[in-house]
């Protein structure tokens, strides 16, 4: 079986839920949010390790709540997106298989889809998880309609997104020197010339950003509990 180290970023402040706290430690079934992330990973037959990035000053509090997992390190992120996630690389041990990067605002991931990026990024050299789009795509200027984009062609991304931990690192090292930014680690590996390699990713997956996903997600969870 394909090993697989896994990232699960979870610094960032989430400022759209005013909840007052991190938005990966708001609590979801009564756990903060990030852990169901974790333990997702931890059950994950492919994942021997996992770095969870956290705002500095939560860092001691999360060892606490990861006491019951092992295989779980806790690294402080930095100020962007993907200086959390360089910090989580830098944290990992020297590893040839697959890496993968999993925002913790999306913790109704599961195992399944975890372990179909991993054989993916191992047969591909990288691979994300994508959904098709619904809605029909304006491209809009000063307030006016300028285009209608072909949906047809077009996905949404989400994570994990898994790579090759060479292919990543030295993405990585390309954008820093380029001063680039990044909105997720598929675009690092575009930047390059890299080929990144699409599978069909998850309705329930998705990205809880406001109250109102936070109340979804409480519901998909106990509906899962009533399976």
């Amino acid at each position: 079986m394909q090993q697989a180290l896994a990232v699960i970023v979870a610094a960032g402040r989430g400022e759209r839920m005013a909840a007052g706290v991190p938005k990966a430690f708001i609590p979801l079934a009564g756990v903060p949010m990030f852990l169901h992330s974790v333990r997702t990973f931890d059950a994950a037959p492919s994942v021997t390790a996992i770095a969870v990035v956290v705002p500095a000053e939560r860092v001691e509090d999360t060892r606490a709540l990861l006491a019951g997992h092992p295989r779980a390190t806790v690294v402080a992120g930095g100020e962007r997106r993907q200086d959390s996630v360089r910090a989580g690389l830098d944290a990992m041990p020297e590893f040839g298989g697959v890496v993968l990067v999993h925002d913790a605002a999306r913790p109704l991931v599961e195992v399944a889809l975890v372990e179909a990026i991993v054989a993916a990024a191992a047969e591909a050299g990288a691979a994300i998880p994508v959904l098709p789009v619904a809605d029909t795509i304006k491209r809009v200027e000063g307030g006016l309609v300028k285009e209608t984009i072909d949906r047809a062609s077009l996905g949404a991304a989400q994570t994990p997104q898994g790579f090759a931990a060479a292919l990543l690192r030295e993405a990585y090292d390309a954008a820093a020197r380029d001063g680039a930014t990044l909105t997720d680690e598929a675009i690092a590996v575009e930047r390059t010339g890299g080929a990144v390699r699409a599978i069909p990713g998850s309705p329930e997956n998705r990205k809880l950003t406001t109250p109102d996903d936070l109340a979804w997600a409480e519901e998909t969870l106990r509906r899962r509990a009533a399976r």
